[in-house]
């Protein structure tokens, strides 16, 4: 399956939760040591109100993945770097999101 992109370095293969693509656009915007950022699988959970929560967990291949809690909803988001896990949490807080 190809990977749609948007603004080049925001791929969308799945949809997004509710406030997340404004922060990973943002992220993107003021981080060019970021090389992308994928979107997984949206799931339901009950805890995730309020603001926009991103928790950044464990390192992939070429980066980085974190889990986005928003709307009721939890997704994986895979991010592209080179950057350490304390500037890749440094540049979501940056914009906009509340890092755990």
């Amino acid at each position: 399956m190809r990977l749609r992109t948007a603004h080049d370095r925001l791929k969308i293969e799945h949809s997004i939760i509710d406030g997340v693509r404004g922060i990973l656009e943002e992220l993107l915007k003021a981080t060019p040591a970021i090389r992308s950022v994928i979107p997984g699988v949206i799931r339901p959970v009950r805890n995730a109100r309020g603001k926009v929560k991103v928790r950044v967990t464990v390192p992939t291949q070429n980066g980085w993945k974190a889990i986005a809690l928003s709307a009721g909803a939890r997704q994986e988001l895979f991010i592209s770097t080179d950057l350490t896990k304390e500037e890749v949490e440094a540049a979501l807080a940056k914009a906009g999101a509340v890092v755990s």
